[in-house]
């Protein structure tokens, strides 16, 4: 056991806002989330366990989502551009199409049933176990496993939706979105399976099966 340091949480400030981002569709959204997160966190700093940062961190998180949706008074809902999804990349190499993907399926969530986001975010966005996530959204496991199936089989059905739709006429074919992001259109071919969470270093990512 330690007192949480404020100094480590720098660390988490990315992940937890691709996290708070894919809650809430909106990058202005997203950034006020992160923001009171953090003031909540470092107001009451407090004894944790080994290195539950992250699982700690995605508890207060969902609390403030929650609060905010409930009693705050919301700002017009705005859509996020592809700039803002590049400026937002903290890697260097971030690539336009992989941007345009990261911003289609944060929107894809962002539609999800609040329960089925919430339980994607905590183990594919931030990377939690099950046994974390259950924690920190305070549901029992089997309920987490049942919300992110769930969740995994409704963002799979719409960017096949996507991937099917033909172009427009006045409009060239745009490359599919993948679930993974980052992957080039030619690693992107092929048919797409169901999404599922790989195990990389403790790290949740969105994946689809097959994925190198």
């Amino acid at each position: 056991m330690r007192t949480l340091d404020p100094q480590s949480l720098t660390k988490h400030v990315d992940r937890l806002y691709r996290a708070a981002w894919a809650l809430c569709g909106s990058r202005e959204d997203a950034e006020d989330l992160v923001q009171e997160t953090f003031a909540r966190v470092l107001s009451r700093p407090r004894v944790i366990h080994g290195d539950d940062d992250l699982y700690y961190l995605m508890r207060v998180l969902r609390n403030t989502f929650l609060t905010s949706r409930r009693t705050a008074s919301r700002r017009p809902h705005t859509v996020a551009t592809l700039e803002d999804v590049v400026a937002a990349d903290p890697r260097p190499t971030g690539r336009p199409e992989r941007a345009l993907e990261m911003q289609e399926l944060y929107a894809t969530i962002a539609a999800l049933p609040e329960d089925f986001r919430l339980a994607l975010v905590a183990v594919d966005v931030l990377g939690l176990s099950y046994r974390e996530a259950s924690r920190a959204l305070r549901v029992r496991e089997a309920t987490l496993t049942t919300r992110l199936y769930r969740a995994r089989k409704q963002i799979t059905r719409q960017l096949t939706i996507e991937e099917s739709e033909p172009p427009s006429e006045a409009e060239p074919a745009e490359p599919a979105i993948s679930a993974r992001a980052g992957r080039s259109p030619s690693e992107r071919a092929g048919s797409r399976a169901p999404i599922r969470r790989e195990e990389n270093g403790g790290s949740g990512v969105l994946s689809s099966e097959g994925s190198p």
